[in-house]
């Protein structure tokens, strides 16, 4: 049993959207590093992208400015499409994050490009919007993606900051985008920073110092 057996409609737009279908049910495999707040298993990108999906229906009074629910809801559904071939990068896998736009791009190209034209564009253009997070809407879309995760870590030991050996300032940097557009929400954030750094699970930052220096020329 599987895509071979799928019957044909007689329709090619329905069968291109049928089969497109079945073929985003691969985000179910896509294993993030992310473990459930059980820990029984590590969190899948389809599971990810509900879970923000729906806070990004709870959460907007605490964004900056009025948003477009329906649009940014539609990106957290969207933007992880693309992993089903890229794979998921690691938010703190440094070496893997190089050449993760490219690998998204080339994965976009052959994802979207099962569509019709029209769904085709609505998808990648949504995709598109939420990576270059330019617009309100797929900034508060990214707000969702950085909190998600982050909620995570401190439901289940700093999980994926131990994984990373993650250190403040990366963290920090990762959650930009909610110190930016949500700072209420990131007060929160920076309570749980600290937290996890009095427990172990986030490294501080190396100093830089003239020695340091001096070593690495």
């Amino acid at each position: 049993m599987g895509i071979n057996d799928f019957v044909s409609s007689g329709d090619a737009k329905l069968d291109k959207l049928l089969l497109f279908t079945a073929e985003i049910d691969k985000m179910t495999a896509v294993l993030r590093r992310t473990v459930l707040i059980d820990k029984s298993r590590r969190e899948n990108d389809a599971e990810h992208s509900w879970h923000i999906a729906v806070m990004a229906m709870m959460f907007d009074e605490y964004f900056y400015t009025k948003v477009d629910i329906g649009r940014a809801v539609c990106m957290c559904v969207v933007h992880d499409l693309v992993e089903i071939y890229a794979g998921d990068t690691f938010a703190f896998d440094a070496k893997g994050n190089e050449d993760k736009e490219e690998r998204e791009k080339a994965a976009a190209d052959k994802l979207f490009g099962q569509l019709p034209a029209v769904q085709g564009k609505m998808l990648r253009d949504y995709w598109e919007e939420f990576d270059a997070m330019e617009t309100d809407d797929a900034r508060y879309a990214a707000c969702m993606d950085r909190l998600q995760p982050l909620l995570h870590n401190t439901l289940t030991d700093g999980h994926t900051w131990v994984l990373g050996n993650a250190t403040r300032g990366m963290i920090e940097n990762r959650e930009d985008p909610v110190r930016r557009y949500m700072p209420r929400v990131y007060k929160w954030i920076e309570k749980n920073i600290e937290n996890g750094m009095s427990k172990g699970w986030i490294k501080k930052d190396r100093k830089v110092t003239e020695k340091s220096v001096t070593e690495v020329r």
